[in-house]
């Protein structure tokens, strides 16, 4: 939230939607209006038919009550008064009754005539609210308290700032975010498509798509490779104990398939490489001078998500992860935690990605008895992340929730093109894993240590990385990770034999190209090339024939006249350098 006295606007008008919701819809149910980024919401259990295109009616109904409406009165109730109140609202009761076991205050806020369940924070007189500064935006569906067993309410979100101007700025840049939507986009480029006889949340990566992944895997195993890492295969499924060893049962159950019971045994499919990669470690009997061990593995990873959480890419049930797990000595730790940062950084500079972030999340004080592990490892842990993140230089910030069970995890936050940010990818120090499976490495004095491990993932899983790339990159690709790099167009017919000569030149030489003969029209074939997006469009006419030239026409220039070798030059320097053409 950018300030509180904003939070406390977006509250209040929280507060002024159900009241217009109630005027409206008589009969209908309201049950939780918070405050958010960007605005604020109301879950409504409506009574009749509410759409988008009422959302101008309501938003009117809101300016009538608020010429009506000052400051907030709190009063506090006791259950009975509170029950008596909400009569009928099952879902105030239910809330109701949670602050009573919780042995929680009941209080309501009261202004004009509407008062609500709640714990306070508004603006102290809605007469400074600005005109202008809010407007209701859209209607959705959201599960009561989220839970995909309960029912099926409406939300309605609206937007809130300080200025007109702020909101309006805020409108365009959504405007841009609807036009980059990694969903829409592929789409229409044919990248991506999931299906229900398959099952949600499962990507089917198709040719063009492929070949986005597969550029992205082949540079990480390349700048892998650079980087002393060795790569590792284990297999999706295994038997239920390891994952008893790893202490993610039954902790992480909820986030795993069932189980699949085969002769006696109980196995489960994968939702993480670690514990496989920890039985690497202890195959072979390690020393100190094998130390730092840095394992690679493009694993393939399952997690059961609820369907009301899956979004297109950005939250999948099946991915496949630029995951690695680095073993070290104490002395070697906050030098390879450093040097990951360092990795996440490279990555990012060559995809365009400008402004980025870490977080750290620590464990929440409130919730101590959902982690693992001695308080001296913990303490120890974070402290060494901590000195590391502030070596490297990187932008951070530290979250009292969100480790994981073992240890402190950081993520980095990085931000597309437009401003719109992403959690991307991880790195983590463990001080528990080691013990747990009894790894062991024989260090300069002849006695037996426990390796510290580094959970790395820089490019996160493919599906989301690459969701987040089409978004940023609006599905323009450069031209290394294009799926289609040049697309050929002869004028007429009497250009296709040399129009020919020059797509089998760019095949043979690797680039990818197609040759689109067909018998559009030459605007519309270009239209359609523009469409897709394919950074290079050669057009040939008798001109180029006869000279044995070609024209191009790339994203920001036109190239006249060039023999097909010089080009043919050009477009593998862009490739082989990785260039943002």
């Amino acid at each position: 939230m950018e300030n509180k006295n904003l939070e406390h606007v977006r509250h209040s008008l929280a507060h002024l939607l159900g009241a217009s919701i109630l005027e409206l819809y008589p009969g209908s149910q309201i049950t939780l209006g918070p405050a958010v980024d960007n605005g604020f919401y109301y879950d409504v259990d409506i009574k009749g038919k509410i759409t988008d295109t009422d959302l101008e009616k309501v938003e009117a109904k809101m300016k009538e009550l608020l010429k009506t409406w000052t400051s907030f009165e709190k009063e506090v109730l006791s259950k009975e008064e509170a029950l008596k109140m909400f009569a009928g609202n099952v879902y105030k009761e239910e809330l109701i009754n949670g602050i009573v076991e919780k042995g929680e205050e009941i209080t309501i806020y009261k202004s004009g005539n509407f008062s609500d369940l709640c714990r306070g924070g508004h603006i102290d007189n809605m007469k400074n609210i600005k005109e202008g500064s809010w407007k209701l935006e859209r209607i959705a569906g959201a599960y009561w308290r989220g839970d995909e067993k309960n029912k099926m309410l409406t939300r309605i979100y609206g937007l809130a700032f300080n200025t007109k101007e702020e909101l309006d700025a805020y409108i365009t840049l959504q405007e841009e975010a609807k036009k980059r939507d990694h969903r829409e986009l592929g789409k229409k480029l044919e990248l991506f498509t999931f299906d229900e006889e398959i099952g949600k949340g499962l990507p089917i990566w198709l040719p063009k798509g492929n070949i986005i992944k597969e550029e992205l895997e082949n540079w990480a195993k390349e700048t892998e490779q650079k980087w002393g890492y060795q790569r590792v295969t284990t297999p999706i499924i295994t038997k239920e104990s390891l994952f008893y060893t790893s202490g993610h049962l039954p902790l992480y159950k909820d986030s795993m398939y069932a189980p699949i019971s085969i002769e006696g045994d109980n196995y489960y499919i994968k939702p993480m490489n670690c514990p496989f990669h920890h039985k690497v470690f202890s195959a072979l009997p390690k020393s100190y001078k094998d130390l730092p061990l840095r394992l690679a593995e493009y694993g393939w990873c399952h997690r059961y998500e609820d369907s009301g959480s899956l979004f297109g890419l950005m939250r999948v049930r099946g991915m496949q992860m630029n995951d690695a797990h680095i073993y070290t000595t104490p002395e070697q730790a906050i030098q390879e935690f450093i040097d990951v940062i360092k990795l996440h950084e490279y990555y990012y500079k060559v995809l365009g990605i400008e402004k980025y972030e870490m977080e750290l999340a620590l464990r929440d004080p409130k919730k101590m008895d959902k982690y693992h592990g001695e308080e001296k490892d913990w303490k120890l842990a974070e402290e060494m992340t901590i000195e590391a993140m502030e070596i490297s230089g990187v932008p951070f910030k530290i979250a009292h929730e969100g480790a994981a069970f073992y240890g402190p995890k950081m993520d980095f936050q990085v931000y597309s093109s437009i401003g719109r940010s992403f959690s991307a990818s991880t790195n983590q120090l463990d001080l528990y894993m080691g013990k747990k499976f009894n790894l062991e490495y024989t260090d300069k004095d002849g006695t037996k240590k426990t390796p510290y491990i580094i959970h790395r993932a820089p490019l996160g899983t493919h599906e989301r990385f690459i969701g987040f790339l089409i978004e940023h990159f609006a599905g323009a690709f450069p031209l290394w990770l294009s799926p289609v790099q040049v697309i050929v167009l002869p004028i007429s017919e009497h250009q296709h034999e040399y129009a020919n000569s020059v797509y089998k030149t760019l095949k043979d030489s690797n680039i990818r190209v197609e040759l689109d003969d067909s018998n559009e029209s030459l605007g519309k074939r270009i239209r359609d090339a523009k469409m897709s997006k394919t950074p290079y469009v050669i057009v040939i006419g008798d001109k180029e024939r006869d000279a044995k030239v070609i024209t191009v026409e790339g994203r920001t220039e036109k190239l006249e006249g060039i023999t097909i070798e010089s080009f043919l030059e050009r477009l593998q320097k862009e490739i082989k350098e990785r260039t943002l053409n």
